[in-house]
């Protein structure tokens, strides 16, 4: 029997609880709380959790906090819930470590697509390749996941090792928005799509770059697209 893949809901109304938890359940292991800490404390407890479906507008710890706090402990893709659709809002999520946004109300088919979506990409860059690259300063082992920057450990997203791993895959090319979006989210490419690919690549350099604003590393062709040389 395969093994289900498990999700963990955070909401602070009970009725979403239930209703995501009606959803889901038939398909995969879900739990659930109500709040942030609640939700930290789980990840710590279970980081073998494939998945987290957040709220960002909760009581005490908003969804945002719970995010930041949650990338301590587990690179498990964060599928933000939110009525806020604004794209400042967007990128506040994707800045603070998420790897996609769901406005509401959104639809049961759109849930289900989005979750099966973020599932399938987890578990396609959880183990790669038996072979490891160096560029500058930067160590990626694609057997181990294990990016290190000057020898240091780098906690890369899901999304961020992704992107970092396509860009390798595809050392000394111009890689464009659209196909690096394509390739990352498994989704087609739509008009705001190139504003995520975007905020995860700044994420990305902020951490694997001794010069974010002046990156060596994932480079910016102009007018093209994302390089590593």
């Amino acid at each position: 029997m395969a093994v289900r893949s498990s999700i963990l809901i955070v909401d602070d109304d009970p009725d979403i609880r239930k209703v995501l938890t009606l959803l889901l359940n038939t398909t995969y292991d879900v739990a659930e709380v109500e709040d942030g800490p609640s939700a930290i404390d789980y990840i710590r407890e279970h980081p073998e959790t494939d998945l987290v479906l957040l709220d960002v507008m909760m009581p005490g710890m908003s969804g945002l906090e719970t995010c930041n706090e949650l990338r301590r402990y587990s690179n498990a893709p964060v599928l933000f819930l939110t009525a806020k659709s604004a794209e400042r809002d967007r990128i506040s999520a994707y800045r603070s470590g998420g790897d996609d946004f769901l406005s509401k109300p959104f639809s049961h088919e759109e849930l289900l697509a989005k979750v099966s979506s973020l599932l399938r990409r987890y578990r396609e860059y959880r183990g790669k390749p038996d072979s490891a690259l160096a560029v500058e300063n930067l160590e990626v082992d694609f057997e181990s996941r294990t990016v290190k920057s000057s020898g240091r450990t780098v906690a890369l997203t899901d999304t961020e090792y992704a992107i970092l791993e396509y860009l390798l895959k595809n050392r000394g090319t111009t890689v464009t928005a659209p196909a690096l979006y394509e390739a990352v989210w498994q989704e087609k490419f739509l008009p705001g799509s190139g504003n995520t690919v975007m905020v995860h690549v700044l994420n990305l350099r902020r951490k694997i770059e001794d010069n974010p604003s002046s990156p060596k590393i994932v480079r910016t062709i102009w007018g093209k697209g994302y390089q590593i040389d």
